[in-house]
Order: structure tokens, then sequence, then C-alpha cells
């Protein structure tokens, strides 16, 4: 895993790293989700800068469940659900990341003795 600093202006603004805009693709006025974790101090950065053609072809021509053509509604729950499984994967993630640092202390400790 890489690590890049940034430094907060007075205004509360972080300029994001240019290797980061670059691999994610970043421009001016696309939008980020932030997940943070008060009990590590830990922040995510989620991109949302997939336009809908990158979404072509990924949804198919018809709602699997139902076999009827998508609609409009059915679109908006395909990608509400797309959102809420990245969610979950970041709150899976963060939790295992929280473990493991629990259990590296454990075993740290357990070798010191």
């Amino acid at each position: 895993m890489s690590h890049f600093e940034a430094k907060m202006s007075s205004k509360g603004q972080i300029t994001i790293p240019a290797p980061i805009r670059q691999a994610l693709e970043l421009k001016d006025g696309d939008r980020v989700d932030f997940y943070f974790d008060p009990a590590i101090r830990v922040a995510r950065m989620r991109a949302r800068n997939r336009g809908i053609e990158d979404l072509a072809g990924s949804l198919g021509d018809v709602d699997p469940s139902a076999g009827t053509p998508l609609t409009p509604r059915s679109i908006d729950d395909a990608i509400g659900a797309s959102v809420g499984a990245d969610h979950r994967r970041i709150v899976l993630e963060e939790r295992e990341w929280r473990e493991f640092r629990a259990w590296k202390k454990r075993h740290s400790a357990d070798a010191a003795e």
C-alpha cells in the first residue's frame, strides 16, 4: 500500500496527491465519498466519477429477477445496490483491519514476554 501526505489549509481543504488523482482518474468537479472510523481515526475515500457510459452493459438488457426490460426505477435500484455493496465491503475491510491490528498487538505483547 502506498503512502502519500497532504496538508490541510485554513479553510479545511486538502489537495489530493497527484498519483491518487491519476489512479482514480479524478477531474475537476468529480465527487468523492469519505468513510470514517473514529475508533482508529482512519478515513477512506471512494471516487464517484464513473459516467453512465462506464455502466453500459453491466445491468444487462433485462431485470434478472423478473425477466423484464429494465426501467429507470430498476436502474436506480441497481445503482443503489452497487453503492450499498461498496459500502458493505468498505465496512468489512475496516473491521478486518481493526481485528488484524488487535491480533498484531496481542501477538507482539506475547512475543515480548
